[in-house]
């Protein structure tokens, strides 16, 4: 029963339109009155679930990205990716994938990733004859690649939420063939539908410009490099990494490219502020969530729902991605995280998947969940700045879902897409 009432409860306040926060800690305060609990309980839960030292990473990334963002790093990476592949077939949407790839890496955040090339790309698509579902499209989906690129807060919240059988390093490096293969799917993707609409290819200015956009663009995208570099040498942790970046960041745009007035720092340290309360606040209270999904035993109750159906690890791993994929339409990425972890991870791995493999799944799961409606953060900040509404979205979006589900299905069924990197460097 009390089981039922923190299931119903919790969605119930998310139908009513009640914030993603104050539905999880609501139906878990409800849950604890029912079963005659000291309150107590809730805030000791919520207390242990900040208190840990890792989360200052979140900060940290979500302050780099900002800064990168309201320091005019989107702008030379537009130019280097136009130099790249511009000339291609439909070579606006190619520097769109690509633009918005690179600009995840700095960011890791598809919401920003958005916000930044999406207020550049999808205007300018349109001024040449591009429409505007496939704008839009092209962004939003390229975007999502930042949630597995090494500056992504998502994978270090998955860390802690996971335990201590996965490193956040691991996970980072465990991002990088994913994210990989997810900007060729997209890529492939943006050609095909270009070359099928007849989309222009563009003017090839020569590998000259094309060679000093990519030296303008460069120290913007050092930042990955000097992560990944720092962590697997063991120079700094990935938490000191985090911070580094943010150092980085303040020197890059205040000293080398000089973009980054007191007012846009203000702006940035203001938004990463609010941003990291809000996702601070989810960590807390889900903590308190989670507790109670553990007291109740619901992973055990899921797996043997799922051993009714079937005892195939095949048909188990794409029931749980349906699953993960039906979450993803009302949940916020964070609150994803944070709920399915616990109740998905041990069933996983006790059907053979290991907790770094099952992240990169979920992960990808939560980027298309960014997607889908009626939620679908990453969509409706797409539509919004095309002015499209999203039911002529969904008419031609089917291609670029195949994309993603592509990758999903390799992570998923292919350790080595996942396992193969971090391996490499152990």
């Amino acid at each position: 029963m009390a089981l039922t009432l923190l299931s119903l409860s919790f969605l119930a306040l998310l139908l009513i339109g009640v914030p993603i926060s104050f539905s999880i800690g609501l139906s878990a305060i409800a849950t604890i009155f029912y079963e005659g609990l000291p309150i107590a309980v809730i805030f000791q839960r919520m207390t242990a679930g900040m208190s840990v030292f890792s989360f200052l990473t979140i900060p940290f990334f979500i302050f780099a990205g900002e800064l990168m963002l309201y320091g005019g790093i989107a702008d030379r990476i537009i130019q280097c990716a136009r130099g790249v592949v511009g000339h291609i077939r439909g070579g606006l949407g190619m520097t769109n994938v690509l633009a918005c790839t690179l600009f995840g890496g700095v960011s890791g955040s598809p919401v920003a990733d958005i916000s930044a090339m999406g207020a550049v790309m999808i205007p300018m698509m349109k001024r040449e004859n591009y429409d505007t579902d496939y704008a839009v499209n092209v962004t939003t989906h390229s975007s999502l690649v930042g949630v597995l690129m090494p500056t992504s807060h998502n994978i270090i919240i998955y860390a802690l939420v996971a335990g201590g059988g996965v490193s956040i390093t691991t996970l980072i490096l465990a991002g990088l063939l994913p994210a990989l293969i997810l900007t060729l799917a997209n890529l492939t993707v943006a050609y095909l539908v270009a070359v099928h609409r007849g989309y222009p290819a563009g003017t090839f200015l020569g590998w000259t410009v094309a060679l000093r956009s990519v030296l303008r663009a460069l120290p913007g995208l050092m930042v990955v490099i000097i992560i990944i570099a720092g962590i697997t040498s063991g120079v700094f942790t990935a938490t000191e990494s985090a911070a580094i970046a943010v150092f980085y960041a303040l020197i890059l745009t205040t000293l080398v490219y000089r973009s980054l007035s007191w007012a846009d720092f203000l702006k940035a340290a203001v938004k990463s502020v609010k941003t990291t309360g809000v996702i601070l606040m989810l960590i807390s209270i889900s903590s308190a969530f989670g507790y109670l999904i553990s007291l109740y035993s619901v992973a055990d109750t899921v797996g043997d729902a799922l051993m009714a159906v079937s005892s195939n690890p095949i048909v188990i791993f794409l029931l749980i991605n349906l699953a993960l994929l039906l979450f993803g339409t009302f949940l916020d990425m964070a609150a994803h995280i944070l709920i399915c972890t616990p109740i998905f991870l041990p069933i996983c791995e006790h059907f053979g998947m290991g907790p770094v493999q099952f992240g990169m799944m979920l992960l990808i799961n939560c980027s298309l969940g960014l997607n889908a409606p009626p939620i679908g953060a990453a969509q409706i900040i797409g539509c919004t700045i095309g002015g499209i509404r999203m039911g002529e979205i969904m008419r031609t979006i089917w291609p670029f879902y195949l994309a993603l589900l592509f990758t999903l299905m390799l992570v998923t069924f292919v350790p080595g897409f996942s396992l193969w990197i971090p391996g490499w460097f152990a």
